[in-house]
């Protein structure tokens, strides 16, 4: 997918998240997903965008079935 396309997906979909999940986004679970996505170095500031982007799409089709 397209880092444009994917776009206005990630934009709906982080901001729903962080509100379904109480803005609690250093809990268990985020801190859980943040090691399985970059084990313990942090990336660099344009790959973690990217990636931001593109699990923020993912879930949003992920969550209404396409």
């Amino acid at each position: 997918m397209g880092l444009l396309r994917d776009l206005p997906l990630a934009l709906y979909e982080l901001p729903r998240m962080a509100v379904v999940a109480r803005f609690s986004l250093r809990g268990p679970y985020y801190a859980w997903r943040w090691q399985t996505a970059f084990g313990r170095g942090v990336p660099p500031r344009g790959e973690l965008i990217r990636g931001m982007i593109e699990y923020g799409a993912w879930a949003n089709r992920v969550r209404r079935g396409r």
